[in-house]
């Protein structure tokens, strides 16, 4: 039996890189996978894909940061398949505007916390009620390493991702008497476009950084965060729940040399 077999799953950001990478990984592993994308064009592509290689997935496009989209995905997820199991709240922004506070504009500091926060909390304020009401299910976030470490330059994003981590932690004790696992992926310098126009492209990012820190001594790939967030999904966490798991080849341990 495969791990996630009749289970109902929403991703978010699911149209490339993580979140795709994670939908592609979850519907080979027989969970019906609803697609959370704000661009169309990407999001009715991944699913295609999904389809056309065996397995099961929808796309509903959604901007998850307005409460509207929001109830809407889980309607349309309901509708479909009567009840849902596993919400992987991924969706996230990295803008090169970010900056440290002092010289961060207010508007890339709304776009980041809505789409990076915003998301989390409205996904799950709408999504809980039916894990509860079908008997349990797993959430989990997608936070950073700029969410367990400090990284200069990124305020807005740092504060998202730090908060998602608090986040994880409060939840995991509100719903885990109720059935409900909430468990967070921090990963860092994962090979995804997102990582490329934000920093790769960016003439004054440090490219060598995670090579020099890391110990694995590479990026990591959006597949094996995928990897992470089946387990996390599947009966084999069952007693995983309130945990902060950095997939980041042993970036935030490592030494400054």
């Amino acid at each position: 039996m495969r791990r996630l077999e009749n289970k109902v799953a929403i991703i978010t950001g699911a149209g490339r890189g993580i979140g795709f990478a994670a939908a592609s990984a979850f519907a080979r592993e027989g969970a019906k996978v609803v697609l959370a994308e704000l661009d169309e064009t990407t999001g009715r592509r991944a699913a295609k894909w999904i389809a056309d290689n065996g397995g099961e997935a929808t796309f509903v496009q959604t901007d998850c940061s307005r409460p509207a989209d929001v109830q809407n995905l889980v309607a349309r997820t309901m509708e479909l398949y009567g009840g849902l199991h596993v919400l992987y709240n991924n969706a996230s922004v990295f803008l090169q505007d970010d900056a440290a506070a002092t010289q961060l504009d207010e508007a890339v500091w709304d776009r980041v916390l809505r789409t990076n926060l915003d998301s989390v909390f409205l996904c799950s304020k709408y999504a809980i009620p039916l894990m509860i009401a079908g008997g349990g299910g797993a959430v989990i976030h997608t936070a950073s390493s700029a969410g367990v470490i400090g990284i200069p330059g990124c305020d807005a994003y740092t504060a998202a991702k730090g908060a998602t981590v608090a986040l994880t932690r409060s939840m995991a004790v509100a719903f885990g008497p109720r059935g409900v696992r909430v468990n967070c992926i921090c990963p860092a310098g994962v090979e995804t476009e997102m990582l490329k126009q934000s920093n790769l492209e960016n003439p004054d990012f440090d490219s060598e950084f995670f090579f020099r820190r890391a110990p694995l001594g590479r990026f990591g790939t959006p597949e094996e965060i995928a990897q992470v967030a089946v387990f996390l999904a599947s009966d084999e966490s069952s007693y995983i729940n309130g945990a902060i798991l950095r997939a980041d080849g042993g970036i935030t341990i490592a030494p400054i040399s």
